[in-house]
């Protein structure tokens, strides 16, 4: 079967060479396979006309039927344009083409009768229609269908005619030509429990619908067939994960009990014990632990992991903390500097201004095995560090390392590969889950620690700011502190946004009497931290930042953070922001500031931030909002390659997907029944050509 996919599309009638050479460079279209899967991304309806009489501003796109009267030139050189003047028994109107003017006038002469379509438009007392599509009454067939794909094009294709009407002339005779050659790829079992129609059907009706049930059936079964072999493949990868990489066997609970009796601050809350159960089940397995914490802001993730770590050490193992910036890695140290005195370990830090004789010294006594538990950013990936023995590595904040970066943690122990614990305080849809991590066992803390009362969330206009500023004075008077965040530095004259330097005046202004910090991007790290530091032992009283605080310092004593321009902020950095306060026992609050007029985007996120404070809820709708690629910054936009389904939208069927993957690899792992024959050459099919999604831990 693929032979004939991978046939190059310049074999294609209606395509040649150098049409093909714009599909590949335009749209990454390089063979038959590939243009039979690029998808209509919507649908007109051609069954309506309209006269010319009719025609008003409202219109989308319309379809007429008009006569061609007289076709001129008009104009000179780049500004040189051609109209067809056309009329109906209602009116006369114009048709008009700024490029491919030869080609176009050559197949219009006059007398001849055109159903032309396009966006109408108003000049003068006249409607025209610029590079309509068009098709000679003469030709078109009765049999001519009214529901028409619309593809994604671009100008340079346009200029070439292969615009979305274009497209489906090729298309025409490529699904015709395929027909014959398209196999089914799932088996008559998966295809009568779900209910989904057949794969030479399916490629029909998308590309070419008979009516709208059968387009929706389509779609639902190309949907849950890219879905199927996408979960499939992760957890194949995760079947072959768990037998091949073996692991240290850590399963030494001396240390975590001498904790549990004599030291631990707090009770555990009942998500941070099953995930720690979780882990242990990894941990003394045998097999390569890789886990996915995930845990709201101030949900107890650093108290798991250290837990871990104490396993792994008490096994005669080193452990590691790998977090994406030197704030975070130094907060990470001091909280757990805490903890490690308590128990009598050994722990350091590694960051890029630490100073060489330190540093000697950390090799040293990480190779000797005396050093029991490394903080670090990516200094920790350096060659020259080396463990005696590396058991578990837990890397915070995954999704800002590369893939290859991590890899370079597991060659750290030649002769195991380290457990790894991921933790995120971006709480990820559970699509995005399934899909970005289908191959790491998921553990969530959706808890809060006791005594932690939730934020209070409010959104105030502009005209509230005096009642703010009021309540902002009540706090500071009880002996609380303010965070005031803005989303520029400086004035931007395309954006009408408040400045820092602005905000920090005004504020200065209001609150004469209180010592005020100020953070932003622009400082010297050095600056940085003395401010942040000021903040952090109560000197100053007000915290003015741009969203360099989104990750980094904990002052329990912060109870009001205030965010300006609020709507400029996306759900995820909203609710990031908002977790710097209530760290504390005392009540707490996020202020979200905003101008009156409001897109509707802007007003869902805001809303959504004072009705909820569940970060897996706020991600979801973020992900409705924003689409997975986005999300996810560039490291994994690997997820967003799907062609046809999308992850904000189609849950159900990515949940109908997984679990018919995970019941098709139950029964039959190597996939050798007969009846999984096709899954088999589809999978083999795919791995020629499929990206690499190995390992994303």
């Amino acid at each position: 079967m693929s032979g004939f996919f991978d046939t190059k599309i310049e074999f294609l009638k209606g395509v040649g060479p150098q049409r093909a050479d714009l599909l590949n460079k335009e749209l990454s279209i390089f063979s038959y396979g590939d243009l039979l899967q690029h998808y209509p991304f919507r649908y007109e309806d051609r069954s309506k006309f309209y006269k010319i009489r009719e025609l008003h501003s409202d219109l989308e796109n319309v379809q007429v039927i008009a006569r061609i009267l007289k076709v001129e030139l008009i104009g000179m050189g780049g500004k040189r344009r051609l109209v067809a003047h056309v009329a109906d028994e209602t009116g006369e109107m114009e048709m008009t083409w700024f490029k491919g003017i030869q080609w176009v006038q050559k197949k219009l002469p006059t007398g001849a009768v055109f159903i032309f379509f396009g966006k109408p438009a108003q000049f003068g007392r006249k409607w025209s229609i610029a590079h309509p599509e068009m098709e000679p009454l003469s030709q078109a067939s009765e049999k001519r269908n009214n529901f028409q794909p619309v593809y994604s094009t671009t100008e340079k294709l346009r200029a070439r005619f292969l615009d979305s009407r274009g497209i489906s002339k090729i298309m025409e005779q490529l699904v015709q030509a395929c027909y014959p050659h398209i196999q089914e790829t799932l088996p008559q079992e998966i295809i009568q429990q779900y209910q989904l129609i057949g794969k030479r059907e399916a490629v029909k009706e998308i590309h070419f619908p008979s009516e709208p049930g059968l387009l929706h059936r389509a779609r639902k079964r190309l949907k849950f067939e890219e879905f199927f072999f996408l979960q499939l493949r992760l957890l194949m990868m995760k079947v072959a994960r768990t037998e091949k990489f073996k692991g240290q066997v850590l399963d030494n609970t001396e240390l975590l009990t001498d904790f549990y009796q004599n030291h631990i601050p707090f009770e555990l809350t009942n998500a941070q014990k099953r995930v720690i159960r979780e882990a242990y089940h990894d941990l003394k397995s045998g097999k390569q632990m890789n886990r996915l914490v995930q845990g709201d802001v101030g949900s107890g993730k650093t108290m798991v992991a250290f837990i871990c770590m104490l396993i792994a050490i008490s096994s005669g193992a080193q452990a590691c903390l790998m977090a994406p910036t030197e704030i975070l890695a130094n907060q990470h140290y001091e909280g757990l500097k805490e903890f490690a005195d308590m128990m009598g370990l050994k722990i350091a830090i590694l960051t890029g201004s630490v100073k060489k004789s330190a540093r000697k010294i950390i090799h040293e006594e990480l190779l000797s095995g005396e050093l029991k538990i490394l903080i670090g950013t990516h200094a920790l990936l350096e060659d020259i560090v080396q463990f005696q023995n590396l058991g578990l590595a837990i890397v915070d904040e995954q999704h800002r390392f590369g893939v290859a970066q991590r890899a370079k943690l597991w060659a750290k122990n030649e002769e195991f590969l380290p457990h790894v614990l991921v933790m995120t305080a971006t709480p990820i849809p559970r699509t995005l889950a399934m899909t970005l991590y289908g191959d790491l066992d998921v553990s969530v803390i959706d808890e809060l620690p006791a005594g932690r009362k939730p934020i209070q969330t409010v959104h105030r206009y502009d005209k509230d700011r005096l009642k703010v500023f009021g309540f902002i004075n009540q706090e500071i008077q009880k002996g609380r502190q303010v965070y005031i965040v803005y989303p520029l530095i400086e004035d931007s004259e395309t954006l009408d946004l408040k400045s820092l330097m602005d905000g920090y005046e005004s504020i200065a202004r209001a609150f004469p009497q209180y010592p005020l910090s100020i953070v932003h991007g622009a400082m010297k790290s050095d600056a940085k931290d003395y401010e942040m530091q000021r903040f952090v032992k109560g000197e100053t009283k007000i915290m003015v930042a741009t969203t360099v605080i989104e990750v980094g310092v904990n002052v329990p004593n912060a109870s009001v953070m205030v965010i300006e321009n609020a709507e400029r902020f996306g759900l995820s950095q909203l609710h990031q922001l908002r977790g710097r306060v209530g760290r504390g026992a005392e009540q707490s609050y996020c202020i979200l500031m905003s101008k009156y007029e409001l897109s509707k985007d802007s007003r869902v996120r805001l809303e959504t931030m004072v009705r909820t404070n569940d970060g897996f809820e706020i991600a979801d709708v973020d992900l409705r909002l924003r689409g997975p690629g986005d999300l996810m910054g560039t490291q994994q936009s690997g997820v967003t390659d799907l062609l046809i389904a999308d992850l904000s939208k189609d849950a159900p069927i990515l949940t109908l997907a997984r679990d018919a993957a995970q019941q098709i690899l139950a029964n039959d792992p190597n996939l050798a029944l007969p009846e999984n024959a096709p899954i088999l050459r589809q999978v083999r099919q795919q791995k020629k050509t499929a990206m690499n999604w190995s390992r994303i831990s």
